[in-house]
C-alpha cells in the first residue's frame, strides 16, 4: 500500500512538473484559490515565475512559520521550490533552507528555479518524508504545504518531524483537514488521494499524531473550506526543550547546494 501511494503521488507531481517546464503554464490551470494564488503579489514577485506556476499547495506556510535570521528550515515535499526559496530569503545568508522531495521531475524544475533566483543558502534532498535523510536535532523549523495528507504512513512522518527538530524547534504546516465527524470513506468519496482529500486526517487525528511524538503547543486552525467537511488549515507545534539556534550537524552525503544545481516547493493542487 505504501509503495502504491508513493507511485500514485509521484506520477501526479511528475506530470505537473513536466507540464510547467513544457508549456510555461500553471500546473493547476485557472482553478481559483490554488497554488501560487495563495501568496500575495509582493511575495510572488520575489520568485521565478516557474516556481509560482508549479505551486501545488493549499496555503502559505511561510506566513505562519515566523522564520528568523540564521535558522535552518526544512520543507517537506518541496516540489518546485516556492517555499524553499521564500524561506531562504527570510533566514538570510546565515541561515539555511532545505527542501525534501521524492520526484525527479520536480527536483529538476526546482533546480532551475533555484538557479534563476540566485539562491545560495539552500540544500535539497531526494527522499520520502516518512524517512527524512537528515540527522536528529538538525533543524529549527519544519514547514510543509499540503503534503502530509499525501503521506502513506503519517505516524512515521510525525516521528521524523520530531526527530529532526532541535529542542525548542517548531512546526508550521499548511494542510487539508477533515471534520472529526467525517469518516475515511466519506473523505475518499470527496476526492482523490493526490487531490489531498482522501488522505486527509481529521482535526483530532492531526492533533493526536503530533502530541503522540512529544510535540507540544499543538494547534490545528481551519482557514477556509475546500470541500464539504474539509478545510485548509494552519498546523503549529513545538518540540519541548532549550532554545533553537545552535550550530546544526552537517547534512548527510547526497545533499547538494543550489549552486551545484538541485532543489525543491509545494504539495497538491486542491483548493
Amino acid at each position: 500500500m505504501i509503495d502504491e501511494v508513493h507511485e500514485t503521488v509521484r506520477d501526479r507531481y511528475a506530470q505537473a512538473a513536466l507540464s510547467v517546464m513544457a508549456t510555461g503554464a500553471s500546473c493547476c490551470g485557472d482553478e481559483p484559490g490554488s497554488g501560487g494564488e495563495l501568496y500575495d503579489a509582493l511575495t510572488r514577485d520575489e520568485l521565478p515565475e516557474a516556481a509560482v506556476l508549479a505551486s501545488l499547495g493549499c496555503g502559505n506556510p511561510i506566513a505562519v512559520a515566523d522564520l528568523r535570521e540564521g535558522e535552518r528550515v526544512l520543507d517537506l515535499g518541496s516540489g518546485g521550490g516556492i517555499d524553499v526559496l521564500l524561506s531562504a530569503k527570510r533566514v538570510g545568508p546565515t541561515g539555511r533552507a532545505i527542501g525534501l522531495d521524492m520526484t525527479d521531475e520536480m527536483l529538476a524544475l526546482a533546480q532551475k528555479n533555484a538557479a534563476d533566483a540566485g539562491a545560495t543558502n539552500v540544500e535539497f534532498l531526494k527522499g520520502h518524508i516518512e524517512a527524512i535523510p537528515l540527522p536528529a536535532d538538525s533543524v529549527d523549523v519544519v514547514i510543509s504545504n499540503c503534503v502530509v495528507n499525501l503521506a502513506a504512513d503519517k505516524p512515521a512522518v510525525f516521528r521524523e518531524i520530531a526527530r529532526v527538530l532541535r529542542a525548542g524547534g517548531r512546526v508550521g504546516i499548511s494542510d487539508i483537514v477533515a471534520d472529526d465527524a467525517l469518516t475515511p470513506g466519506q473523505r475518499a468519496e470527496r476526492g482523490s488521494y493526490v487531490g489531498c482529500i482522501a488522505g486527509a486526517l481529521s482535526v483530532s487525528e492531526f492533533e493526536a499524531g503530533l502530541r503522540e511524538v512529544g510535540l507540544t503547543g499543538v494547534s490545528v486552525t481551519p482557514t477556509h473550506a475546500v470541500a464539504e467537511g474539509l478545510s485548509s488549515a494552519i498546523i503549529k507545534a513545538t518540540k519541548p526543550g532549550g532554545a533553537a539556534g545552535a550550530p546544526a550537524p552537517a547534512v548527510k552525503p547526497g545533499a547538494v547546494s543550489a549552486s551545484s544545481g538541485c532543489c525543491g516547493g509545494g504539495g497538491c493542487c486542491c483548493c
